[in-house]
């Protein structure tokens, strides 16, 4: 099975992630951030990852350090679970509406980190919405981008449409889920790695 677990422990966060790309859905999350528990076990139900996550951090403080180490640790598990990449699709899109939020995520398992995250409305994604909890737009654009570091994506993120910040985040998420199911997906006629280099 492409299953990994990452543990991460410093001064700061001690997290465990466990991660199983071919699972169907099953997540138990328990991070101190009641919002990024929501929106983490929408992405691994809508990617049909089996997900668990365990972290404890210095929220006392705030969430910045607890929100980072998580997407870094995720990321580490997905680039685990994924081993030398045969037979793999790669490349995964998605369109997901939530209410009158869309968002659309296009991704390449390329090995080369990057994060592209716009806001097709006119305005820069981080400063759109007003959230009603203590997750900011800030704290998911860093949360993403620690992600597709460590998970070596290229990772393109655009919202097309939504007034709502709770819901404009749940098309995220469950796009992000949906559009790596479709890259990790093991392809019938994808022999060995799917690059012309002979690598990602």
């Amino acid at each position: 099975m492409r299953r990994a677990t990452i543990t991460r422990k410093s001064k700061e966060t001690n997290i465990t992630v466990t991660v199983n790309l071919d699972g169907h859905g099953t997540t138990s999350v328990k991070t101190g951030i009641a919002f990024l528990d929501h929106m983490l076990t929408l992405f691994g139900t809508h990617g049909l990852f089996d997900l668990t996550v365990k972290a404890t951090g210095d929220l006392a403080i705030d969430l910045h350090h607890t929100n980072e180490d998580i997407g870094l640790v995720l990321g580490q598990a997905f680039d685990q679970a994924l081993g030398d990449r045969k037979g793999i699709t790669r490349m995964g899109f998605a369109y997901v509406p939530m209410d009158e939020a869309l968002a659309r995520v296009v991704l390449d398992i390329s090995g080369r980190p990057k994060l592209v995250f716009k806001d097709e409305r006119g305005r820069r994604s981080k400063h759109a919405l007003t959230s009603s909890t203590s997750y900011q737009w800030g704290d998911a654009e860093h949360f993403l981008e620690s992600f597709a570091r460590t998970a070596k994506l290229t990772l393109h993120i655009d919202i097309l449409a939504g007034s709502d910040f709770h819901h404009t985040c749940e098309a995220v998420f469950k796009a992000l889920g949906r559009a790596l199911e479709q890259a990790t997906r093991l392809h019938p006629r994808v022999k060995g790695i799917p690059s012309s280099k002979g690598c990602l």
